[in-house]
């Protein structure tokens, strides 16, 4: 049998000592750290403290950016082309719109806007922020300027009217061909080209003439958008009145399906002033049966093209003209027309024009050459079946023949029976009426005379 080993008695001081602790175990051999390990540490530690310095001074920034700026009343400012955001920046600073040019920098580089930053004329309402400076700027909300194309003016006028306006730049490369431009207000920026400007107004006019052009009638007796540009550019030259555009054209239509001379004044002005458009003076007498391409009291029809850039409204009359019989028209001293379908009707409205010219008359003056009466022998025979157009006065607005509203044209042919009185018209031009042939006819297509004046057609005229 197994006995446990016997322990040696201690004596009682012995027992009383402290037993010394047992060693402690072996330490494990510490491994050394990465030199690479400490460095991507220590890096770490310093991006977390710029990170944190930036983000702070992003802080102060952006709520700087924000607070209202120095500019005391709106100011309108041009950056130039080229322009880096550190010359932005100063210019901003020269102009009192910002006051720390660093933060505005600085804000552009961390919004990513300093690459978007572009030329031009810009607007900041007084007290605009830095940041709000900074996206007009960015975005090229630029100051628009407009220049307005008044219907009826010729293609050289238009282009005359962009060179003389300052805030456009460079050349029109070619006078576009007349009736091609839609007259309307353009918007553009300074410094936009003349030719963007011409190009806008061309394609404008493309896509007016498809629309109005896939309205028309069947019975239309125009054929083509060209055609429909024709007539409405005499349409413009004769009427400023919007109400009366439709019955006008209206007028020219039926003389067009009567096969009728339409006798437009302004066709003898385009005749012979051109694209110019400006005559200067009153239609002389031997012009009025000059021959020209365009002068519709000689050619049958439509002249070769359009007298002057028509409106849409011009254009959308033609198409949607007036369905009534009229073949003549004359002023009726309101700004207006009198329309008549007989000859009867016309010599009546005529008639009371006169009347209303007489009146305008001051007492005991003698009447002036544009309104005297002059006795002539009756007129030669003449084998003429066609009936007389509407006479008008000369509806270049540039032209002497100017009327007191603005845009309203006169029309008129005043008739005589033969052994009457043959009194000029508003343009000047005599009717006679053969009761013989029970015809109008025309003594100017006989022979020439004037009123009190051996070289000037007169007008009568409110």
């Amino acid at each position: 049998m197994n006995q446990s080993p016997r322990v040696a008695p201690k004596s009682p001081s012995e027992a009383l000592k402290p037993v010394a602790p047992p060693a402690p175990p072996p330490k494990a051999r510490r491994r050394r750290r990465s030199p690479f390990i400490a460095m991507m540490s220590g890096l770490f530690t310093a991006l977390l403290v710029l990170a944190g310095v930036v983000g702070a001074g992003i802080a102060v920034i952006g709520s700087q950016s924000k607070a209202p700026g120095p500019l005391a009343s709106d100011r309108v400012l041009i950056i130039p082309k080229e322009s880096g955001l550190t010359e932005i920046s100063d210019l901003l600073l020269r102009e009192g719109l910002i006051e720390h040019p660093w933060a505005f920098r600085v804000s552009a580089l961390v919004t990513g806007n300093w690459t978007k930053l572009k030329a031009g004329e810009y607007l900041f309402k007084a007290r605009a922020s830095q940041q709000e400076i900074l996206d007009i700027i960015a975005e090229g909300k630029a100051v628009e300027h407009s220049i307005t194309v008044p219907e009826g003016l010729t293609s050289e006028q238009i282009i005359a009217r962009l060179k003389d306006n300052d805030l456009l730049t460079g050349d029109v490369i070619q006078v576009p061909r007349e009736g091609s431009i839609l007259p309307d207000t353009y918007k553009f920026q300074r410094g936009s080209t003349r030719q963007a400007i011409v190009d806008r107004m061309t394609r404008d006019q493309r896509i007016a003439l498809n629309a109005i052009w896939t309205k028309r009638p069947a019975d239309l007796p125009i054929k083509t958008p060209q055609e429909l540009v024709i007539l409405a550019s005499i349409v413009e030259k004769e009427t400023g009145r919007a109400d009366e555009r439709p019955r006008v054209a209206g007028v020219f239509i039926n003389r067009l399906n009567r096969k009728m001379k339409l006798q437009s004044d302004p066709t003898i002005v385009y005749g012979i002033v051109g694209g110019k458009g400006t005559l200067g003076r009153s239609i002389q007498r031997n012009e009025i049966t000059q021959a020209t391409p365009y002068n519709t009291y000689v050619i049958d029809g439509l002249p070769p093209g359009p007298i002057a850039n028509p409106g849409r409204a011009a254009m959308e009359a033609v198409v949607n003209h007036s369905r009534t019989k009229e073949l003549y028209f004359v002023a009726d001293g309101s700004g207006g027309h009198a329309f008549a379908e007989t000859l009867d009707q016309h010599n009546r409205n005529v008639g009371r024009w006169r009347q209303l010219e007489a009146g305008r008359r001051e007492p005991g003056k003698p009447p002036s050459e544009s309104s005297v009466d002059k006795v002539e022998p009756p007129p030669a025979p003449d084998t003429r079946t066609e009936a007389p157009g509407p006479q008008r006065a000369n509806t270049d607005t540039d032209d002497v023949e100017t009327f007191p509203t603005p845009g309203s044209r006169r029309a008129g042919a005043p008739v005589a029976q033969p052994g009457a009185n043959v009194q000029a018209g508003v343009t000047g031009r005599a009717r006679a009426f053969d009761a013989s042939e029970g015809t109008p006819r025309d003594p100017l297509l006989n022979r020439s005379y004037d009123l009190n004046s051996p070289k000037q057609v007169p007008s009568l005229r409110p």
